[in-house]
C-alpha cells in the first residue's frame, strides 16, 4: 500500500455538460463517427444513434516509466519495449482524463465528472469545457459514477464543497457507495486521491440513487455493466441508442497500448490486480469478436474507438 505522499505524487502524475449541442452528421451504419468540424482542443461531438454526444477533456497527465503505476513487477526496459513497438517515447506514457455527456430526448447525462482539484494543475478543466459546448450545468439531469477515485469523483463539488451539478442524480453501484462512504478522510486521500472526503460526501449523499450489478438505470438507453477488480463497485456503461451501442470503460483500461497489448499487466490502482487483469482481458477479447464501440476515459482524446485483433494482439483503433 502507498502512503499518501507517494500515492499523491503517483496520482498528480497519473490523474489529472445543456443549452444544446452542435449538431453532427449521422452515424455510419457501424458506429458513430468524429466530426472534425464540430471540435474544439477539448470538445468532441459525435452522435450515437439518435443521441448527441460530446467528448470532455477534463485534462493530460505524463507518468514516468518506472513501473510505479504502469508494468508494477516489471522492469522499465519491458514497458519501453512495448511502447516503442507502438512509436511512442519510451521515458513516459501520456494519459486523459475525459467525462462523457450523452443528450437524449429528455436528458443530459453525464458520464463520470473529472478530477476538480484532486489530480493537480493538469486537470480540472471539465467546467471550462462544459461552457465551450454551451452546456450549462444546472441542465445535467444524470451522473454516472464508474467508481469513487478522486479523478472520477472530484468534480461533483465545486471549491467550496457546492454541487457541481445541483440538479442531476449521482447513480452509484451499491457497493462503491459503500466503499466511498466507509473511506476515512486519510485512507480517501491516500487510496484514492480525495482531498475533500467528507465535504464530497455531505453534499452528494442527498443526491445518491445506488444501483445493483448489471443493473438497467434508464430503459433503453443506459445499462450498468459490472466490471470487477478496479474498485470493489467498479462499473461500466453501455449507452444504447438505435441499433448503436457506447461502452463507457471507467477505469477497466487506462493506457492505450500498454493496457491493450499487455492486459495482465498490474497497474497500481486496481485494488485487486488479478480480478481486475481478468476483467480486463475478458473485456478486450468480447469487444474485439463483436466490434464494440468503445470509450475509454483515459485513451488519448476524445477516446472513442474499437479494439482489434485477437488475444496475444489486441490494439486500440481510434475513431
Amino acid at each position: 500500500m502507498k502512503t499518501a505522499a507517494s500515492f499523491a505524487a503517483s496520482v498528480v502524475a497519473l490523474a489529472l455538460a445543456a443549452c444544446s449541442v452542435r449538431p453532427a452528421p449521422p452515424p455510419e451504419p457501424e458506429g458513430p463517427p468524429i466530426d472534425p468540424a464540430a471540435s474544439a482542443a477539448t470538445v468532441r461531438n459525435f452522435r450515437l444513434g439518435e443521441f448527441s454526444a460530446v467528448s470532455l477533456l477534463d485534462g493530460t497527465v505524463s507518468v514516468p516509466n518506472d513501473n510505479k503505476v504502469f508494468g508494477v513487477g516489471r522492469t522499465p526496459a519491458e514497458v519501453a519495449a512495448v511502447l516503442a513497438e507502438a512509436g511512442l517515447p519510451t521515458d513516459r506514457l501520456e494519459l486523459s482524463v475525459q467525462p462523457l455527456l450523452v443528450q437524449t430526448a429528455d436528458r443530459v447525462l453525464l458520464f463520470d465528472a473529472g478530477a476538480s482539484a484532486n489530480m493537480g494543475p493538469t486537470a480540472g478543466k471539465l467546467p471550462a469545457s462544459l461552457a465551450t459546448a454551451g452546456i450549462a450545468p444546472a441542465t445535467i439531469t444524470d451522473i454516472f459514477i464508474s467508481h469513487s477515485h478522486g479523478d472520477h469523483i472530484g468534480g461533483l463539488v465545486d471549491a467550496a464543497g457546492a454541487l457541481a451539478y445541483p440538479n442531476a442524480t449521482i447513480h452509484i453501484s451499491a457497493a462503491e457507495w459503500d466503499f466511498l462512504k466507509g473511506m476515512t478522510p486519510e485512507k480517501a486521500a491516500a487510496a484514492a486521491g480525495i482531498g475533500n472526503h467528507a465535504a464530497l460526501i455531505a453534499a452528494i449523499t442527498p443526491k445518491i440513487a445506488t444501483f445493483a450489478p448489471d443493473a438497467e438505470i434508464v430503459p433503453g438507453a443506459v445499462k450498468a455493466v459490472d466490471i470487477k477488480g478496479h474498485t470493489p463497485g467498479h462499473s461500466g456503461y453501455l449507452i444504447t441508442s438505435s441499433k448503436t451501442s457506447l461502452l463507457f470503460l471507467g477505469d477497466t483500461a487506462h493506457h492505450f497500448v500498454i493496457s491493450v497489448r499487455r492486459p495482465d499487466w498490474t497497474i497500481a490502482f486496481d485494488g485487486d490486480a488479478p480480478t481486475a487483469q481478468a476483467s480486463r482481458k475478458a473485456l478486450l477479447t468480447r469487444s474485439a469478436a463483436s466490434g464494440q464501440l468503445i470509450y475509454a476515459y483515459h485513451f488519448p482524446f476524445p477516446g472513442v474507438g474499437k479494439v482489434t485483433g485477437s488475444e496475444g494482439a489486441y490494439s486500440w483503433a481510434a475513431r
